[in-house]
C-alpha cells in the first residue's frame, strides 16, 4: 500500500478513507512541516480521501500546520505551487477505474517538488503506520488549518471577469 512515492490501493477494499488522515498526519510529522499544499483530481472518491488528508495534516502534533489547498488541479499545479510557495511538502490524490472498483492514489512530494521515496521519508510514514503511531494533535492550540489556495486558472478566470 505504501509505496511508490505515497498510498495506492482499491477503494473500499485495500484502503478506506481514514487513510488519507493517516498519511496527511505522518506527512507533516515526518516532514516537520508547518504548511503543505494539497490537490485531487476532481473524482467523488479523491475529494472524500482529500478531505480526510488535510484534517490528519491540521492534527498533527504541535506543528500547527496550515494546508493550502488547491481543489482540483493536476500534478504540474501542485509542483509549481509548492515551489512558488518557497518549496513547500505537497500531496495530490487522484483515483482510476469505475465506482466500486476504483483504484486510489496519494502521491507525496517533498520541499524539492519530487515524490518521497524511502530516504526521503516514506519509509518514516510506513513505519509510523504500521506501529500505529498516526500523530494526533497535543493540545488545541496546535491544530493547524484548512485555506483554499487559488491557482493560476481561478485568477484568470476571476480577471475575465
Amino acid at each position: 500500500m505504501i509505496r511508490d512515492g505515497g498510498a495506492h490501493g482499491s477503494f473500499p477494499t485495500e484502503v478506506h478513507e481514514a487513510v488519507g488522515w493517516w498519511i496527511g498526519a505522518c506527512l507533516v510529522s515526518t516532514l516537520k512541516a508547518h504548511r503543505i499544499v494539497a490537490a485531487h483530481d476532481g473524482r467523488a472518491t479523491s475529494v472524500l480521501f482529500h478531505q480526510r488528508l488535510c484534517r490528519g495534516a491540521i492534527n498533527a502534533q504541535h506543528y500547527a500546520c496550515t494546508v493550502l489547498t488547491l481543489r482540483v488541479a493536476d500534478e504540474g499545479t501542485l509542483l509549481r505551487t509548492m515551489a512558488e510557495l518557497g518549496g513547500v511538502p505537497g500531496a495530490r490524490i487522484f483515483t482510476s477505474g469505475p465506482e466500486g472498483e476504483e483504484s486510489v492514489s496519494i502521491v507525496l512530494y517533498g520541499p524539492e517538488g519530487k515524490a518521497l521515496d524511502e530516504g526521503s521519508g516514506l519509509a518514516g510514514i510506513r513505519r509510523l503506520i504500521a506501529a500505529d503511531r498516526v500523530p494526533i494533535p497535543v493540545n488545541e492550540t496546535a491544530k493547524g488549518r484548512i485555506e483554499h489556495y487559488p491557482h493560476p486558472a481561478e485568477q484568470e478566470r476571476g480577471a475575465q471577469r
